[in-house]
């Protein structure tokens, strides 16, 4: 049997844990990264009982500060010479807006930054995997109308519905400057949205947020029909070098809502970002090397 090295984010909470048990159940190792340090207990508590404690690691981090993902991305390719799959589920919801002790938005920061750095960070990791594979749970698809160029981390106006509709258009572009930076690389990148789910809709709300985020968890479908959605597309992932779905529905990757200029700008931009935080080059791999037969 294969063994895999599984990376989750946002893997202490409804669809993030049961992904991360299931592969345990399968005997992979299991890395999950999370803010609560109870929630990671338990999680390794949860891995004991499956006598799989030996293949769990909890990182604790908070992946809306910088510093932390590249802490996070020391830690795993320290440990990982190979990294088969990396889920991106991390999100939290801010009912009003946040800034970083790093000065970033922080929704922008977690929703969009930390699925930049981490892609990035461990792809030298992934493509060493026979069949690697990047997903995103996230919305895809959308209006590029949408995109505050001149203001993506919402200074002006803040309003925590269009920052997350935003933070899910950027992360499509985000894929889509992914597999044109690595034009060579086998690594599949998935964007998915697996329908309205029951699960954690961590967040900070405001009155009439956590209302109708109550009815959200009343009308979402059982965690265990998203994750059969997840695992269609990780245990066979599309022969596509980027693909996106809503539910079981493809979404076209060609359109104007995945224009590579756009994403390319994107880029540049969020270089420009991480460049004034670390006061010189932001260093991204520009090859790869693949796994020797």
């Amino acid at each position: 049997m294969i063994v895999k090295t599984v990376v989750i984010t946002g893997g202490t909470d409804g669809m993030g844990k049961a992904l991360a048990l299931t592969y345990l159940r399968r005997g992979d190792q299991v890395v999950v990264i999370g803010t609560d340090e109870f929630k990671g207990q338990a999680m390794l508590d949860a891995a004991a009982e499956l006598e799989a404690g030996a293949r769990i690691e909890f990182i604790r981090a908070d992946l809306s500060s910088v510093a932390e993902n590249k802490r996070v991305i020391e830690q795993i390719t320290a440990a990982h010479e190979v990294v088969d799959t990396l889920v991106l589920g991390a999100r939290y919801y801010r009912a009003t807006r946040f800034v970083t002790a790093e000065g970033f938005e922080a929704s922008f920061a977690l929703f969009y930054l930390s699925r930049y750095l981490l892609g990035h960070g461990i792809v030298t990791q992934l493509a060493r995997a026979d069949t690697p594979v990047i997903l995103d749970l996230s919305g895809p698809g959308g209006d590029l109308a949408g995109i505050r160029w001149d203001d993506l981390q919402f200074a002006e106006s803040y309003d925590p519905d269009a920052v997350m509709r935003q933070c899910g258009k950027l992360s499509d572009l985000l894929a889509v400057n992914f597999t044109r930076r690595y034009p060579d690389s086998r690594i599949r990148y998935v964007l998915l949205h697996p329908g309205l789910t029951a699960t954690g809709f961590t967040g900070q709300y405001d009155a009439a947020s956590a209302e109708l985020v109550a009815s959200m968890r009343k009308r979402g479908q059982p965690v265990q029909a998203a994750l059969t959605r997840i695992l269609r597309h990780l245990d066979h992932p599309p022969t596509a070098r980027l693909s996106a779905f809503m539910q079981d529905d493809p979404v076209d990757v060609h359109g104007h809502p995945f224009d590579p200029e756009a994403a390319d700008r994107l880029a540049r931009i969020t270089a420009d970002l991480l460049r004034t935080w670390t006061g010189g080059e932001q260093r991204i791999p520009r090859a790869v090397q693949t796994r020797k037969p």
